[in-house]
């Protein structure tokens, strides 16, 4: 892999990072496809590390099971990376959403918080949306998360930090979850910048815009004192905020705003429960329906929206779709909100497997962006025979499948607070029979860029 090799010898890499866009754009001409390269489906699972796979599959089918995601044809390894903000040539070896997505979104390594923009230089780099866009090819983007979150927005804005979601997030002194974060006012659009990323969103040539984040859409953008959902409209974008203006919803471009943040999941652990210390509470509990989820509408029936609009376009489409929650309850601990997350990624991949059948020229990949925290562990440890406590230094979960065993689901990184960090493991990668010969059976993150300009023949 070239960009792996340039940066042991040492070269620059950002500058690397420019040459691999480069070569991917100038060399795609010459590929060439036995069938019309159309559409991509990209799921990401954010979070899903091969944990959560088996997570989700004990949970949902039996650890002897098999899940959609079991049956994908192609199958590789992605190595997830990223570079030190101050020094490109330093790796970093734990991601963010943000730079792990703007590595998907446009062939560049970048540092953690940055969206689709270079490490210190702060220089927008295009992104797989918007060279799709310009060759007329329809573009959308699914997530349970708010729409501007790090997923969604690196394939359509470009930000020097994650935090800058909406124009009252621009000023110098807003924080970012409780911390004050990098300065967002030189990006906004008062400042010449190109603001943030909900005004950006808005402004973009997506056809499908559907998720969370209503709040960082209720706002007056600072370039011209217009509404941002007035601006939506105004730009062609027909906008809904609940389930049935969703499923009814027939325009040729469309906003969905469904949750002022991100998404409520589909399940939570009995009465709430979640990991705790061992000593503090380790009796079993199963998983049950998230009242707040009621009325919601689940990423397959957005799925489904987008694929009908997006298909209306005779040169194809880019879709990408995020299944947000498997990394957000992770951080939370909460077990059996990241397993119905993984069954809502399950369920939406198989819709676009159904698709696909019908539509032949379309190619599926499945991948996430980084790894998480959850951890199967023994629930009782191999070594209580010896006198040994059954004990983690992490908080654990006992979690009753409904085969009725017990699956112990440990997190235990180093964020001793509210919140799991990442871990820096590498990710799966499936495709669909239309990715077999594309994909290799490892691949850095970057490259991924590539092989889809490529199948797009951009």
């Amino acid at each position: 892999m070239l960009s792996s090799v340039l940066f042991i010898i040492g070269i620059n890499m950002l500058k690397v990072n420019h040459i691999l866009q480069a070569i991917a754009l100038t060399l795609i001409s010459s590929a060439s496809f036995a069938t019309p390269a159309k559409n991509i489906i990209l799921i990401i699972g954010d979070g899903m590390d091969d944990h959560q796979v088996t997570i989700a599959r004990n949970y949902l089918v039996g650890p002897a099971g098999q899940l959609t995601l079991d049956n994908m044809p192609v199958r590789s390894s992605v190595a997830v990376l990223t570079v030190d903000e101050e020094d490109p040539n330093k790796p970093v070896f734990v991601a963010d959403s943000a730079n792990t997505a703007s590595a998907i979104a446009t062939g560049v390594v970048t540092s953690k918080g940055r969206i689709s923009t270079t490490p210190n230089t702060n220089q927008p780099v295009t992104t797989l949306m918007e060279l799709a866009a310009e060759a007329g090819i329809a573009t959308g983007v699914v997530s349970t998360a708010s729409v501007t979150d790090a997923t969604p927005a690196s394939f359509l804005s470009h930000s020097k930090y994650r935090g800058c979601e909406s124009p009252n997030m621009m000023n110098p002194s807003a924080s970012y979850y409780g911390i004050i974060k990098p300065r967002c006012d030189t990006d906004s659009k008062a400042n010449g910048g190109p603001g943030s990323i909900a005004e950006q969103l808005v402004e973009s040539q997506a056809q499908v815009i559907l998720g969370g984040g209503t709040k960082h859409f209720d706002h007056i953008s600072d370039s011209d004192g217009q509404h941002l959902l007035k601006k939506a409209q105004q730009a062609g974008f027909g906008v809904v905020q609940n389930r049935e203006a969703l499923l009814n919803a027939n325009t040729t471009r469309l906003l969905g705003l469904f949750s002022p943040s991100t998404m409520p999941v589909m399940w939570r652990g009995d009465e709430g429960r979640k990991a705790e210390f061992l000593a503090d509470n380790d009796a079993p509990f199963g998983c049950e329906a998230e009242p707040t989820f009621t009325g919601m509408p689940t990423l397959r029936e957005m799925t489904s929206k987008a694929l009908d609009l997006l298909s209306r376009n005779d040169k194809g489409f880019v879709l990408m779709i995020e299944s947000a929650s498997v990394d957000k309850q992770s951080h939370a601990r909460k077990p059996c909100g990241h397993i119905g997350e993984m069954k809502q990624l399950d369920d939406t991949l198989k819709l676009a497997l159904t698709y696909a059948e019908k539509h032949p020229d379309t190619l599926i990949l499945v991948t996430a962006d980084h790894g998480h925290a959850a951890q199967i562990i023994p629930a009782q440890s191999l070594f209580a025979a010896l006198g040994a406590e059954n004990h983690s230094s992490g908080r654990v979960a006992m979690v009753t499948t409904p085969h009725g065993e017990v699956m112990a689901i440990n997190y235990a990184t180093n964020s001793g607070k509210g919140s799991e960090e990442h871990t820096g493991v590498q990710v799966p990668l499936y495709g669909n029979s239309v990715a077999e010969g594309l994909l290799p059976s490892h691949i850095n993150q970057p490259e991924l860029f590539g092989v889809m300009t490529a199948y797009l023949g951009l």
